[in-house]
């Protein structure tokens, strides 16, 4: 059975989906009724499931007529988008936001599924016997340093 953040997330994409213009405005109060949950439940999906490493920027105005306004961030260019990428890194990153944006590069043909699963195999935590913001620096560097090989090739 799928949990209560899977349901608003599906929903969410749905009416994004249907925009023409690749945006929405949502007050969160409306969706935790719909979805009868607490707000806090609809600022956790919207934090984590609508993250610019997914392809999404989220504007936000509280308040009486406060919205929440999400953005799906497409990018036409290999090249601009996987510079974007390896932007968004920095010095760290998480085993989730990598994959994060593998995905997302895969989703929008930046990188073929043979590739995908290449850098999905180097950013595994298993293979990095150190502590975590260790791991985290050196799986930041090599995945920054696989994009940029990568963007050398598309160029």
């Amino acid at each position: 059975m799928r949990n209560i953040s899977d349901v608003i997330e599906e929903y969410l994409k749905a009416v994004l989906g249907r925009s023409d213009q690749d945006l929405i405005e949502v007050k969160r109060s409306e969706l935790a009724k719909r979805f009868q949950c607490v707000p806090s439940q609809i600022n956790y999906v919207i934090s984590t499931r609508f993250t610019i490493e997914k392809g999404y920027v989220v504007e936000s105005k509280r308040g009486g007529g406060g919205y929440i306004r999400i953005i799906k961030v497409e990018t036409h260019d290999k090249v601009h988008l996987l510079e974007q990428m390896i932007h968004l890194m920095g010095e760290r990153i998480s085993q989730a936001t990598a994959e994060d944006i593998i995905k997302r590069l895969y989703e929008e043909e930046a990188i073929s599924k043979r590739e995908a699963t290449l850098l999905f195999s180097v950013i595994d935590r298993q293979l990095y016997n150190t502590v975590a913001v260790h791991r985290d620096f050196i799986r930041a560097n090599i995945l920054r340093s696989m994009l940029n090989t990568l963007k050398i090739k598309d160029s």
